[in-house]
């Protein structure tokens, strides 16, 4: 006889729709897909996604709803699913991605994308999704508004210089700029002030990120990019995956005896990498001790600065990382003094000095 386990709801989110496929597994592994729908992406749509999953499954079987993280679309019904105390799980695009490419479809719409998370809520464990709190939301909200006035207000400073230095000067333009700086500099300072208010009232953001910020580098601004960014670190299992989400990952080019240039991917988000690049350079200058030895590791090797300073920007969001995950309290000396302990154990010809730090990178 038959005996079915679990069921899993997988939601394809686009801006209008979502696709649904809903899945049952047996005792043999056996993977079934039991019905689909597609319902509108608004209130309306989630209570008829509802009625519509409560019709077809077996209520005395769990259920679990997988979706994929696309940009801001899933945010709506994902709270809504969280607040009907339904179990959630949300997924970064890669992962899925490659699951379905390993199913072997040749084809992709919404209808195999939904079917096939389905079937990955099923066949894999996947972590539920626990929302650190809703201010992440208006925290994003917040840090992506002064990252775009910060670089219009860049534009009209460029301008400025352009027309300060050209043969042909245009006064009238030149005060329209000196008038756009000063009300992005108005907007920007209102900006940090509201970002620090919304974390200053948040008792569950403020602690951790009073941590974070004890990292010589990170000031306020750039922790609350980090954090708002990544949902506070939510849905990333290892470092490998966040390093992955920030597009630091390594990409080589070699074959045979071509050996082409070895670079990062910047296949990820990039507000990360843009918020870290100065945060680096306060670093190695203010002689944070982990990310001061990399940098200059880093740069004894190959002898480039910039690639220097792109190893302490991924070696920061470790830190960040490690921290926030484990609740612990930062320690500039931490990685310094578990590098010398694993030296004395090191045999002759054994792990250098170097390696041990490496593998010591994110504190795990």
């Amino acid at each position: 006889m038959q005996t079915f386990l679990r069921h899993c709801v997988g939601l394809d989110v686009s801006k209008d729709t979502l696709q649904v496929g809903l899945s049952v597994i047996d005792q043999t592994g056996k993977v079934t897909l039991k019905a689909t729908t597609k319902v509108a992406n608004k209130p309306a749509g989630f209570l008829t996604l509802l009625s519509w999953v409560a019709r077809h499954r077996k209520q005395d079987l769990p259920l679990t709803y997988l979706m994929e993280s696309t940009g801001v679309y899933h945010e709506a019904v994902a709270w809504f699913l969280h607040q009907q105390d339904q179990p959630v799980s949300i997924l970064l695009p890669n992962k899925a991605k490659y699951y379905l490419k390993s199913l072997g479809y040749k084809s992709k719409n919404d209808k195999i994308d939904a079917q096939g998370l389905s079937r990955m809520g099923l066949e894999q464990r996947v972590p539920l999704w626990k929302p650190l709190s809703k201010n992440l939301y208006a925290l994003r909200l917040l840090t992506r508004q002064h990252q775009r006035l910060q670089e219009l207000r860049t534009q009209s400073t460029n301008q400025q210089h352009a027309l300060k230095h050209s043969a042909f000067d245009n006064g009238f333009i030149t005060k329209q700029l000196t008038n756009l700086v000063k009300v992005y500099d108005q907007q920007l300072t209102a900006l940090e002030q509201a970002i620090t208010q919304l974390i200053n009232d948040d008792a569950v953001l403020k602690p951790r990120i009073e941590q974070l910020v004890k990292i010589k580098g990170l000031a306020l601004l750039s922790v609350a990019v980090l954090v708002a960014e990544t949902n506070g670190f939510e849905g990333f299992t290892n470092q490998r995956h966040l390093v992955s989400y920030a597009g630091y990952d390594v990409v080589e080019n070699q074959s045979g005896n071509h050996s082409g240039k070895t670079r990062i991917s910047k296949k990820g988000n990039s507000r990360l990498r843009r918020i870290l690049h100065m945060p680096a350079f306060n670093a190695v200058r203010f002689n944070e001790p982990t990310c001061k030895a990399l940098y200059e590791r880093v740069y004894e090797r190959s002898g480039i600065k910039m690639k220097a300073y792109v190893a302490v920007q991924k070696r920061l969001l470790l830190m960040a990382y490690a921290l926030w995950r484990h609740g612990v309290a930062y320690d500039p000396l931490y990685l310094a003094n578990r590098t010398g302990q694993a030296k004395k154990i090191v045999p002759t010809g054994g792990t250098t000095q170097d390696q041990v730090a490496e593998a010591e990178l994110s504190y795990l």
